[in-house]
């Protein structure tokens, strides 16, 4: 994501306040995507000049990646030797300004691999050292930045988490997090899409031995900041987990209660934590307020899931408010509705929306 100084853009976020009565969806579905259950159109985010990328699932349940302009031209392409079977495909997660993308593919086998596709279309592909090579196992490529260095995480055989970083001339380095556990399941992870800023700071969780999340950045340098929002609850699957790292080291994230609620928090570059919850999130376990994605202003966007278990898009603005939305066509029982995935600098959000029959499709919401 293009990072620009807050003065340049923040007249952006207050001209999108002042039209909001005047926001516009745009749904569409990539050519080829199935419109059965679980299948259709999933974009991961939109870049500053309009450019939207995700990947698609077809009709016998394969995944590939897709860009879309903002004109509306889509090019779809595959990592040639991903497996061509159910569950199987090309997963697009994260794109620099030079329109480099990166993600995972999982091959006939089901073992995840990383690869990257340059602006010119030429796909490399890619496994981090220690990776394991059985079902479910592999390399999670996760984030990339404007000077083409990559972060994810990789399962090794024992399906213990790892964190790596790769460089642009091809070597890797890898880490732990303190106090990451060594069971199955647990270990060190990185947010997805956003998770690596320009200075090469790597934002996610650690999972401990007790199965709880903490949240975390390292710092260039090396050095961890580990920390717990307020209210995080301390069992297993519960703690505090992060969305990403802004160049200005501003953290997004959400924790989860004593009750398996879903709350959201905002953690400023001085260290503060500011926990939030959509108006209208569900109060009972698995429901509540996901923060996904968030930009250079600090907006911050995602779903939230009410009582009933349907799905609400919502932004936070730097300043506090929050502004709930349905993307027309949405459907309204359990699983379903509105999920923003996307939102760029100059205030458009955007994702997937679940309709009646359970299927997917993508959306943009523009203030203006």
């Amino acid at each position: 994501m293009n990072r620009k100084q807050v003065w340049m853009t923040l007249g952006v976020v207050l001209l999108a306040a002042s039209f909001a009565s005047a926001q516009r969806y745009i749904t569409f579905n990539v050519p080829g995507a199935g419109t059965g259950a679980g299948q259709g159109t999933f974009p991961q985010n939109i870049t500053d000049v309009g450019l939207t990328f995700g990947y698609y699932i077809d009709s016998t349940n394969v995944a590939h990646g897709f860009l879309r302009t903002w004109e509306g031209t889509y090019t779809t392409f595959d990592v040639s030797v991903a497996g061509t079977g159910a569950g199987q495909g090309t997963f697009p997660y994260s794109i620099n300004p030079e329109t480099t993308i990166t993600g995972y593919y999982i091959d006939a086998s089901n073992v995840i691999h990383g690869f990257i596709r340059a602006t010119n279309g030429h796909i490399t592909t890619f496994d981090a050292p220690g990776a394991g090579t059985g079902a479910g196992q592999g390399t999670l490529s996760f984030n990339i930045n404007p000077s083409g260095e990559i972060a994810g995480y990789y399962w090794d055989s024992s399906n213990v988490a790892h964190v790596f970083l790769r460089y642009p001339d091809g070597s890797f380095f890898t880490y732990e997090g303190p106090g990451a556990g060594t069971g199955a399941g647990q270990g060190t992870g990185t947010s997805a899409g956003i998770g690596l800023n320009p200075e090469g700071a790597v934002a996610g969780a650690i999972i401990d031995d007790n199965n709880v999340l903490h949240g975390y950045f390292r710092n260039p340098d090396g050095t961890f900041v580990v920390w717990e929002a307020p209210g995080a609850g301390t069992g297993p699957g519960q703690g505090t987990d992060t969305d990403g790292i802004g160049a200005n080291f501003f953290v997004p994230g959400l924790w989860i209660d004593s009750n398996g609620v879903f709350h959201g928090f905002a953690r400023s570059p001085d260290g503060t934590i500011t926990e939030f919850d959509a108006p209208g999130a569900g109060t009972g376990a698995q429901q509540g307020t996901l923060p996904e994605v968030f930009n250079a202003l600090n907006v911050v966007s995602g779903p939230y899931i009410d009582s009933n278990n349907v799905l609400h898009g919502f932004i936070r603005n730097w300043n506090g408010s929050i502004t709930t939305f349905d993307v027309p066509g949405a459907g309204t029982g359990a699983g379903q509705g509105t999920s923003p995935d996307c939102l760029n600098d100059e205030g458009v959000d955007g994702g997937s929306y679940i309709d009646a029959n359970n299927a997917s499709h993508g959306f943009l919401r523009t203030p203006y």
